[in-house]
């Protein structure tokens, strides 16, 4: 029996600590202007990640039209920066750094 046990144990552990990070992280605690200085760095190689930046992969999106998306939340975000998923790289963002991107992220759009 505790064999069957582990897993659900295991999995409230990960939804214990996730939930605990979500605060932590893209929940207006970012600041915009680093997380522009971040995008611009590394993620304009593949994102249009700024007004003034013309050209990058056609199979992404937008910074900008992600943060026009109803479905998408800081939260997501969040989730979604700190799990490793390829092709996208591992850039070894801190939870600071993630919160600055995902802020300026939000703050691009026109909601």
């Amino acid at each position: 029996m505790a064999r069957r046990s582990a897993p659900l144990l295991t999995a409230a552990v990960l939804a214990g600590l996730f939930a605990a990070s979500g605060p932590a992280l893209g929940q207006g605690t970012g600041d915009p202007a680093a997380g522009e200085r971040i995008a611009r760095t590394w993620c304009a190689n593949c994102h249009v990640a700024s007004a003034d930046q013309t050209t990058a992969s056609p199979d992404v999106p937008t910074f900008k039209s992600l943060a026009e998306r109803e479905d998408v939340t800081a939260d997501g975000l969040s989730v979604f920066l700190v799990t490793p998923h390829p092709p996208m790289p591992d850039m070894h963002l801190t939870r600071d750094e993630i919160a600055d991107v995902i802020a300026y992220i939000m703050s691009l759009a026109d909601k």
